[in-house]
């Protein structure tokens, strides 16, 4: 279904692309009915290696700072 929400929050996270892998979820299938439970109020939704990182709107502060420290970590 179209989704405003999740066309700008890709659109502001185009410039941090090379620094992970988008993975996009449509909760509307049936095999992803889990998170269409947990998150049906909520999209959209942000994870970074398994953990919930912002709901709603890309906090570009708090990805920067998730981001250095995982990358920090990997060298």
């Amino acid at each position: 279904k179209p989704c405003p929400l999740c066309d700008e929050a890709k659109e502001v996270l185009e410039p941090y692309k090379r620094r992970f892998i988008l993975q996009e979820v449509d909760i509307t299938l049936p095999e992803n009915s889990a998170w269409y439970e947990k998150y049906k109020y909520d999209i959209p939704v942000f994870h970074l290696n398994g953990k919930l990182l912002m709901k709603h709107r890309v906090d570009i502060q708090k990805l920067e700072d998730r981001l250095r420290k995982v990358e920090l970590q990997s060298d």
